[in-house]
């Protein structure tokens, strides 16, 4: 990700004369230079020289869309800069913009102030013009407004770097699903053509006979290295060391592993999905082997969900692969006052959002009619997080946001062996349970502790798509307005 570079646009005019546009251009070039030098922006500043005219704003915006390394333009207006200048530039930039409403000092000098630096110094003005333009032609872009010096601004343009970013890297990914997904089931399936050309997502199948092709040629070496591996990252559970068939069920997982890595690797996918339902020619679900995918930053979506495979994986890229996974709202808790969901899968849950060191055990399934797949068992941690699904709504996606906050658990549950997590959802079980369904929320999601709603909100508008957010403000009659006025934004505008 680190090849990715933002161009710093500044906009002026000639009316001001030469020393001001030098004095423009220095300005501009001293916060491109702060910016280089901040930890929280992780991507290099490009400093672009001050547009002035329609032809350079143009010839910048062009520019910009051909430089396979420009992931997003920032633009500032120092001075004010005449926005028709820019509607020819602006219908033809395809890259992520950023409105940065900032100005070079941050005081105003009470003693000296005059009408030059006042025609110098004027952001507070030419922003609203440009900001105008970019209203009144429709264009998605990112608005932030402080100064550029201040912590809380260089925090939030480095986020969105990182948004813009995935959503450049994002439109290259390719998603692999080991045969369809579950049978009957209506919320996993999905235009995969529509998603490829809204999001650039390419979705297509593989038998699983590819996968046991592949892993009749692992051999046993590798799969002793890989233990090795286990054994150093996670605790294994006394009964399967002991036990020379619980044992060997994890050296299976690990054999899947290593043949669904190669196959990745080979096809340059960043995610996957298979299903209980296809296992032909293989004794188990593969378990610890998905959970170490995900683990390593791919995607991941359960009984053929291509969407939330493809999500996790651009979650996992704004989260830098921390605290990010699959998930599944599993089962409720009532207890008055008390209400939470416990998050779950039948196997398949990342460990990047364990507490505490995870174990691997050996238990029957319950499902798919094979043998007893490995795992690795442990308890998310507390935090604030967010739980987004996303929806084919036919026409076009929705993204749906939950805000909640995990909790330790409550209570031990020995006879749960899976990866968990449980949260109380925003603003209540209730309301978000009533306004999740109201707005077609799957029961499949991606639980970030890393990933923000503002991060979620950013990439959607980059993308395109609607979005619908669940928090401590929502109000479900107001909530169901709003998915109708949804409904009719969203069909007028396709």
């Amino acid at each position: 990700m680190k090849k990715y570079v933002f161009w710093f646009v500044t906009g002026s005019q000639h009316l001001y004369g030469d020393e001001t546009l030098k004095e423009v251009a220095s300005n501009s070039q001293k916060i491109v230079s702060f910016f280089n030098e901040s930890d929280e922006i992780a991507y290099e500043v490009i400093s672009k020289p001050t547009v002035k005219t329609p032809d350079e704003i143009t010839e910048v915006c062009i520019a910009a869309n051909a430089d396979s390394t420009c992931a997003g333009i920032i633009t500032w207006m120092h001075t004010f800069s005449p926005s028709k200048m820019w509607i020819n530039g602006l219908k033809q930039l395809n890259k992520p913009m950023l409105h940065l409403n900032t100005q070079f000092n941050r005081d105003i000098p009470w003693d000296t102030i005059d009408m030059d630096f006042m025609n110098t110094n004027q952001s507070a003005h030419g922003d609203r013009e440009h900001g105008f333009i970019g209203t009144r032609m429709g264009i998605a872009r990112k608005v932030i407004a402080g100064h550029y010096q201040d912590p809380k601004t260089i925090k939030r343009i480095g986020k969105w770097m990182n948004i813009a970013v995935v959503a450049f890297m994002g439109r290259d990914l390719k998603v692999l699903r080991f045969d369809d997904n579950m049978r009957e089931v209506a919320v996993t399936e999905g235009d995969k053509v529509e998603a490829q050309i809204k999001l650039g997502w390419s979705i297509n199948s593989y038998g699983i006979g590819d996968l046991v092709a592949r892993m009749d040629q692992v051999t046993e070496e590798e799969i002793d290295a890989l233990m090795e591996v286990y054994k150093e990252m996670y605790t294994i559970d006394e009964k399967v060391v002991a036990d020379k068939d619980l044992f060997e069920a994890v050296r299976y997982q690990g054999k899947i592993e290593i043949a669904m890595k190669a196959l990745l690797e080979e096809g340059g996918f960043g995610a996957f999905t298979d299903s209980f339902q296809v296992l032909h020619g293989m004794k188990q679900l593969p378990g610890l082997a998905t959970q170490r995918m995900m683990e390593a930053g791919y995607g991941f979506g359960g009984e053929g969900d291509w969407k939330t495979a493809a999500l996790t994986r651009v979650m996992k890229l704004m989260a830098n692969n921390k605290d990010t996974s699959f998930m599944e709202d599993y089962t409720y808790h009532f207890e008055p006052g008390n209400e939470m969901i416990l998050g779950a899968h039948m196997l398949e849950v990342c460990p990047t959002i364990a507490k505490d060191k995870p174990k691997i055990e050996v238990h029957p399934l319950g499902i798919g009619d094979k043998e007893a797949p490995a795992r690795l068992v442990f308890n998310g941690k507390a935090g604030q997080a967010v739980c987004a699904s996303l929806i084919d709504m036919g026409g076009r996606f929705r993204l749906i946001i939950l805000e909640v906050e995990a909790v330790e658990l409550p209570h031990e549950m020995p006879k749960l062996p899976v990866a968990s997590v449980i949260w109380k959802p925003q603003p209540s079980m209730s309301v978000s349970a009533e306004a999740w369904i109201y707005a077609g929320g799957a029961h499949h999601t991606v639980f970030s502790y890393e990933v923000t709603t503002e991060d979620l909100i950013d990439w959607a508008d980059m993308m395109g798509i609607e979005y619908v957010l669940i928090n401590k403000d929502t109000n479900i009659t107001q909530f169901k307005k709003e998915l109708q006025l949804s409904d009719m934004l969203w069909k007028f505008r396709s």
